[in-house]
């Protein structure tokens, strides 16, 4: 377990030199202890269940360590983690220069063996000097190990982001032009054009885009996946019992597909109480399970092969309401009916605040992956498609953490998808989402964007891209740069001496078009650059 970055700014971290540069509050008493294969880590003695002054349980602390910070920076950090008995939620905390306490990340931490904690935060202010430490509101005590705490300027981390993104969104292929000879064209002029942007990029709509052709020509020129907000839930399509209706939905869809926009199934189920229909919450048991049969076979089998994805049970680790009735299978009992009637789509597992909120205890990383662990071990559920949904609703976003995250999610090996992208209105509201979309974008795991900012007349849930004339709002504007920069390529070429030339492109859909002097006409190829794409020679056979 050796720390990240050699421990960063962090001294001592490895704790091979006892206690050195860390301390205790309270006076509680802590040492450094051995595994049987020597590792060493610090321990602290029955530091929980202290009574303050007014007479409250105080936390459990782990060692801290007292740190010079830097302002403008953002700070990756890391430790392994361990409690004396159970299991324990802990957080990291930082105490920066100015006084803020700032979350910096959350596991759950066990007994009997090492869980590694990654999370970070953003310095804006002034340099100072700050602590960091570790705490949890159970009476354990917390044990560390390879604590690593490391600074990156602005422009480094950007400049990995830009890194990342350019090796994962992009190719660099060679094209080969050959006459009917089969000899390479020299000289032979090619222009490219990009068809569709291989990166999913989509956007929230609502019913009014049925009625507002500028609501439905500025949506189709700019997205390739739409969620509807509202339409396709179970209040919306039964909100009397036994009452269906589906022609809302029906229609949206129609709309979309004629684009080529692809529906992301917004959702089977909402494990929210506060989100029930009224006649659904006081039904017993048989009446419950009947009704949710009839709804989920009804909505699938509808939308079977026509949505790509479907948000199966939204917001599990939050709320509990089918879990509370039919038990703590239920969720995984979903996914397998979900998964027998449409074997397509990807089935997600949707929540909020994994990646916006360290502070959250319901869904931090640590409890996302056993959740999905249950739901994949289920018995019947081991050849579901299974996929990882980030709502991604942004206050102030805590852009290393975001990261950190993604980096615990990805080892799910799932495919990963930010689902209902949004910040809340501020003066930062536009630095704040694209840094969101960069990060998202730049990670190699996440396989797709979705905002969450359908379009109301009476205004929008929390982020509008546009005014009530389709006029981009500085959201909007962020977002049509961000597209145009994702889709930036040359747009022609010259071919060399042997009938080649080499093109960096984005992934996406392409068309070619191939002119030269002995042709009588130009030559049109398609192709799909993708992720199997390489820089070995593709060839375009022209005929004259």
């Amino acid at each position: 377990m050796k720390p990240l970055y050699n421990g960063g700014v962090i001294q001592n971290s490895e704790f091979n030199s006892g206690l050195m540069g860390w301390s205790t509050y309270r006076n509680i008493k802590a040492g450094v202890s051995s595994s049987p294969t020597g590792n060493k880590f610090a321990v602290v003695h029955n530091p929980g269940s202290f009574l303050s002054s007014s007479g409250k349980f105080l936390p459990s602390h782990s060692v801290f360590q007292r740190i010079q910070m830097q302002g403008d920076m953002h700070y990756s950090l890391s430790a392994w983690l361990q409690v004396s008995n159970g299991t324990a939620h802990v957080k990291a905390v930082i105490k920066a220069p100015n006084g803020e306490r700032v979350i910096a990340g959350a596991i759950v931490a066990q007994s009997g063996c090492w869980t590694m904690l990654k999370g970070g935060m953003t310095t804006t202010y002034s340099s100072g000097h700050g602590e960091i430490y570790f705490e949890s509101d159970a009476p354990v005590d917390i044990w560390v190990d390879s604590v690593s705490m490391q600074p990156f300027t602005f422009d480094e981390w950007d400049a990995h982001a830009r890194q990342s993104a350019d090796k994962a969104r992009r190719r660099t292929v060679t094209f080969v032009a050959k006459g009917a000879d089969d000899k390479p064209m020299a000289h032979a002029n090619v222009s490219i054009e990009l068809l569709r942007l291989g990166f999913p990029f989509g956007n929230a709509i609502t019913k009014e885009i049925l009625d507002l052709p500028a609501y439905e020509k500025w949506f189709s020129s700019r997205f390739t996946v739409a969620t509807f907000e509202n339409e396709m839930k179970w209040y919306s399509t039964e909100w009397n019992q036994n009452q269906e209706d589906y022609r809302v939905a029906d229609a949206m869809l129609k709309l979309v597909q004629k684009y080529g926009i692809k529906v992301r199934g917004h959702n089977v189920f909402w494990d929210d109480q506060s989100s029930q229909m009224k006649w659904v919450t006081p039904m017993n048991l048989a009446q419950l399970k009947a009704a949710m049969q009839k709804r989920l076979k009804s909505v699938v089998s509808r939308y079977a092969g026509k949505v790509i994805h479907w948000d199966v049970v939204n917001e599990n680790l939050h709320f509990n309401f089918f879990e509370g009735k039919l038990g703590p299978s239920a969720s995984a009992q979903i996914f397998n009916q979900v998964g027998q009637l449409d074997r397509n789509a990807i089935l997600f597992m949707n929540e909020f605040n994994t990646l916006e909120q360290p502070g959250d205890p319901n869904p931090v990383p640590s409890k996302y992956v056993p959740k999905m662990n249950q739901i994949r071990t289920y018995p019947g559920n081991g050849g579901l498609k299974l996929g990882v949904g980030l709502e991604s609703h942004f206050a102030t976003p805590n852009i290393p953490y975001m990261r950190s995250s993604l980096d615990t999610l990805a080892k799910l090996k799932l495919p990963m998808w930010l689902t209902e992208v949004d910040v809340v209105k501020s003066p930062n509201q536009v630095k704040f989402l694209e840094q969101v979309l960069r990060e998202g974008f730049a990670h190699p795991n996440v396989d797709g964007i979705v905002m969450w900012a359908a379009w109301h007349a009476k205004g929008c849930y929390v982020m509008c891209l546009t005014d009530n004339n389709f006029k981009n709002l500085p959201v909007g504007d962020l977002v049509d740069k961000l597209i145009a920069e994702w889709k930036t390529h040359r747009a022609s070429a010259t071919t060399n001496d042997f009938g080649a030339v080499e093109l960096n492109l984005p992934l996406g859909e392409y068309k070619f078009t191939v002119s030269h002097p002995s042709l009588k006409g130009a030559a049109v190829h398609t192709m799909t650059i993708d992720t199997s794409s390489s820089a070995s020679a593709h060839t375009i056979h022209v005929k004259s």
